[in-house]
């Protein structure tokens, strides 16, 4: 069985950050780490590229999936990064799988709640590409608990038991709005500033679903991790909606903080620093308690 330090060490990452830059001719030396959840995203030094390197094996399907829908937001003029050009992708490096980016430039206003809102009536106005999967947002935390490191088997358990709880409760909602392309996990943190305006970024979850979903996250934000009330409200105005009226917005905001609980179990013995937000979030989860609130995995 392969370990810990095989799969999602610094120096297992770093060196597949080397042969994925030497494989296109770009050079790793004085790469910046800028974040290791999901997954582990790398700025090169000088600016020549962002390489993004999946964070766990049981969701390495998803990448072909980005790479499509880079290509198509590209095709429709949505604000939205976009793949390094002259480049086959993804690209492997061993076990990993990796995609390179263009570098948003610096500069422009920090994205507010009424850019989010925007950009995601864009999007949901659009027609989906044909072979965009279906929504189906417990798949991944199921792939993710398959997936999991050092995590107990009574936790274990509880999650599954969730899962399959949700996925009933899901199964039973009459959603409002009708079927869109959607982002999958839009928040302000999926917002990068350009000196243009806000672009999206993070297809992993693109799907056609109900757009009540892209409008969850914000929404949990408020509540989990405080995020300015005024936030949701811009969000609202300039979509149109306010999913926390509507009747399911509780078995949504469940599945969304599920997801929040369950995204770096692939990596918590390779990243050892999130088990404690993890190990909080999973007690108030268990707990029922709705209030507690939650600080960003970093």
């Amino acid at each position: 069985m392969e370990t810990s330090e095989e799969r999602f060490s610094r120096d297992s990452l770093a060196a597949a950050l080397t042969q994925i830059c030497d494989s296109i001719g770009l050079d790793a030396t004085g790469a910046t780490l800028l974040r290791f959840t999901n997954n582990a995203v790398y700025r090169l030094a000088g600016d020549t590229a962002v390489v993004r390197i999946v964070g766990s094996r049981g969701l390495r399907h998803r990448v072909e999936k980005v790479v499509r829908m880079a290509a198509w937001f590209a095709e429709h003029d949505i604000p939205a990064v976009r793949l390094l050009a002259g480049v086959e992708q993804p690209i492997r490096a061993g076990e990993h799988l990796a995609t390179v980016w263009d570098v948003v430039p610096e500069g422009g206003r920090r994205p507010r709640g009424r850019d989010l809102g925007g950009l995601l009536r864009r999007v949901h106005s659009l027609p989906p590409p044909l072979d965009l999967p279906e929504w189906d947002p417990l798949d991944d935390v199921r792939r993710r608990i398959d997936d999991a490191e050092d995590i107990a088997d009574e936790d274990l358990q509880f999650l599954l038991k969730t899962c399959d709880r949700l996925r009933e409760e899901l199964a039973g909602l009459e959603f409002e709005l009708p079927p869109a392309m959607l982002h999958g996990d839009a928040h302000l943190g999926n917002l990068i500033p350009s000196p243009d305006g806000p672009v999206l970024c993070d297809f992993d979850s693109t799907s056609v679903g109900p757009p009540e979903w892209d409008l969850t996250p914000v929404a949990v934000g408020v509540g989990r991790f405080g995020e300015p009330a005024r936030t949701y409200r811009e969000i609202v105005r300039a979509y149109g909606f306010d999913v926390t009226r509507w009747s399911g917005f509780r078995v949504l905001r469940e599945v969304r903080e599920l997801k929040l609980i369950t995204s770096v179990l692939p990596s918590v013995r390779s990243n050892p620093m999130v088990r404690p937000e993890l190990m909080r979030r999973l007690g108030d989860f268990r707990r029922g308690d709705t209030r507690a609130r939650w600080v960003r995995y970093t």
